[in-house]
């Protein structure tokens, strides 16, 4: 016992307890004074920083796309309208792990490689924390079976949203167009701020043309979420600012009975109000439903339009650069009666086929082959525009020249753009010397200016374009130029009017009695069209040929492939003492001008019942 106590020494044991707890002490100490440097750095230096960062962390901007604005018809039936429906989007920053998350929302719906491959694309271009847009107008069974396992799926939103829907299908597609995705090429463009939150965008037709007004303004709110990203409450909100209405001239009950005529056929019409300029109908067949564009046509759907060689996707109203063929024959008199070149009564012999003095060859009229002879022995202006007869305008062509031909058609509106309302619209051609000199890099020759006479040759028109020149004879040398919307939201927009020099109206009134003559006049090449019209129309038949024929051959369609026939054309406008509707037919391949008449006529008795119902009304009403 007494060697331990020596061995014990209490006196150091104390010091050295004493060191211990000083050193602790020390340490404790510089250890809170390092904690409340950081909480005073944290609570009253930093304050400002993190707690704005907090704030972030519990608040969200989020953009609240406008409706795009509605379109129209004359009679107020939607035509472009939109549609509820839910998207289902992604937030990155939230999954936790993407390709898992994307794994198992392939394990619940369907996603296609498409849906995949764009959601990829959509990332590097949205902002973090943000929601990128994978799959666009889910069902709702989709909805019901990701809303029962989003315990599971971290960062999955789905909202209702609003989307393009066009519930006449194919009707108005060349018209009105459509809207489709956003792709990588417009949004490098797109002001970013302005398509927040919008995925579409108008690609074609009045949805292109007319976007900015049809956009309308994105929104904003603020909303508190949790820590799932689940919108707890909005704390502020800026609504969006809806996008303009359209009120088109269109009229669907026009548009459907030229449809409806055209069905089994490649053409198209173009129907325009000689009071306004007013597009009333405007339809190219084969067309295609501009529904299955909206989200992203599948390549196997888009290759089958692009592919089938009847072109859907082909605007053939605006697009479609045809010979005018007979067609010009009334401009061409008028022409030529106001240069002073002939007279109503001036007369051409006709033996069935035309030679340029000092030239051995044969321009045949058509109606050689029908009848072995000419229209008759001589011909005047009634005759030819009634019977279409080639002869009498081969000589008054050789006798006006070509530049002076071109100079006078110009302000008809041929070989130029009319300036419509819509995309893609096309320019014609109108040759001339100079023309040929700068296209095709060689001097006219005289042969070519009867080829024009005639409106063959390099002569090419839109339907569109051939309306117009319709809307202008109906008028007697005046028109509104081509307008497909009426109004923005209730405004009336203004069209502009084309107005040629003054003629005689006498020279009018030769041209327009001819025109009749075709539709009314036994002789007429449009005669059968006028079995039970209860109004008179002025109309003109027009032939294109779409392969050549040598100069001793017979054209006989039934050795000619389909697609080699001629088209058939047709133009009028009614009533023929007040016309109130022009218009223009193509039938690609339909061997003649008989295919186009029928077409015509079943558009023009839809707006004269119209026309007879609303003076009806008024009658009763008055």
């Amino acid at each position: 016992m007494a060697d331990r106590n020596v061995l014990k020494d209490p006196g150091r044991e104390a010091r050295l307890f004493s060191d211990r707890l000083i050193v602790a002490t020390v340490i404790c100490f510089a250890l809170a004074s390092l904690l409340f440097i950081r909480y005073y750095y944290l609570q009253i230096e930093a304050y400002a920083t993190y707690a704005t960062q907090a704030d972030q962390n519990r608040l969200q901007t989020q953009p609240l796309p406008p409706r795009r604005g509605l379109i129209r018809d004359s009679n107020g039936l939607l035509i472009a309208a939109n549609e509820p429906s839910f998207l289902l989007s992604i937030v990155v920053e939230r999954t936790g792990g993407l390709d898992d998350v994307l794994n198992d929302i392939g394990k619940i719906i369907e996603l296609s490689d498409e849906d995949l491959e764009a959601f990829q694309k959509r990332r590097p271009s949205t902002r973090p924390y943000a929601p990128v847009p994978l799959k666009f107008r889910i069902s709702e069974e989709e909805r019901a079976r990701l809303a029962v396992n989003s315990y599971r799926l971290p960062g999955v939103v789905i909202e209702a949203q609003l989307q393009r829907q066009y519930p006449l299908n194919t009707l108005f597609a060349h018209a009105v167009g459509y809207v489709g995705r956003i792709n990588e090429r417009e949004l490098q463009s797109l002001p970013e701020r302005l398509y927040e939150g919008t995925f579409h965008i108008g690609k074609t037709g009045i949805e292109k043309f007319y976007e900015d007004a049809l956009l309308g303004s994105v929104g904003v709110q603020t909303v508190e979420t949790d820590a799932r990203g689940r919108i707890m409450r909005v704390v502020d909100k800026a609504p969006p600012v809806p996008g303009s209405d359209l009120d088109l001239y269109l009229d669907s009950d026009l548009q459907l009975a030229a449809a409806n005529a055209l069905e089994g056929s490649r053409g198209a019409l173009v129907a325009l109000d000689t009071q306004t300029g007013g597009v009333l109908a405007l339809y190219s067949s084969p067309s295609f439903d501009p529904n299955a564009f909206v989200n992203g046509i599948s390549f196997a759907d888009y290759a089958a339009l692009r592919d089938s060689k009847d072109v859907p996707l082909f605007n053939r109203a605006l697009q479609g650069q045809y010979p005018p063929g007979s067609t010009v024959k009334p401009a061409i008199a008028l022409a030529g009666l106001h240069l002073g070149l002939v007279t109503p009564e001036t007369t051409v012999p006709d033996p069935g086929w035309y030679k340029i003095p000092g030239d051995d060859r044969r321009y045949r009229d058509w109606v050689l082959r029908i009848r072995g002879t000419g229209h008759a022995p001589r011909v005047d202006m009634h005759m030819a525009i009634a019977e279409s007869c080639d002869v009498y305008f081969y000589d008054l062509a050789r006798e006006m020249t070509v530049d002076r031909m071109h100079d006078f058609l110009s302000p008809f509106y041929l070989g130029q753009k009319t300036g419509i309302d819509t995309t893609n619209e096309r320019t014609g051609v109108l040759p001339s010397t100079e023309w040929k000199r700068q296209n095709r890099g060689a001097a006219w020759y005289p042969g070519e200016t009867l080829s024009v006479g005639i409106g063959q040759g390099y002569m090419l028109a839109t339907p569109l374009q051939l309306a117009l020149m319709t809307s202008i004879i109906a008028n007697r040398g005046h028109a509104f130029l081509p307008r497909l919307v009426e109004r923005i939201n209730g405004e009336l927009q203004e069209g502009e009017r084309v107005e040629l020099e003054a003629i005689n109206d006498s020279y009018w009134d030769s041209v327009v009695k001819g025109m009749e003559a075709v539709v009314h006049e036994r002789s007429g090449t449009a005669f059968a069209m006028s079995r039970g019209l209860s109004y008179r129309v002025a109309g003109k038949t027009g032939t294109a040929q779409v392969i050549g024929i040598a100069q001793d051959e017979e054209y006989n369609e039934d050795e000619i492939a389909e697609r080699h026939r001629n088209h058939g054309l047709f133009i009028a406008f009614a009533p023929a003492d007040k016309p109130t509707i022009a218009l223009a037919v193509i039938v690609e391949n339909g061997g003649g001008s008989s295919a186009a008449v029928p077409v015509a006529k079943a558009v023009l008795e839809a707006w004269m019942a119209k026309q007879s119902r609303a003076d009806e009304a008024v009658t009763r009403n008055g």
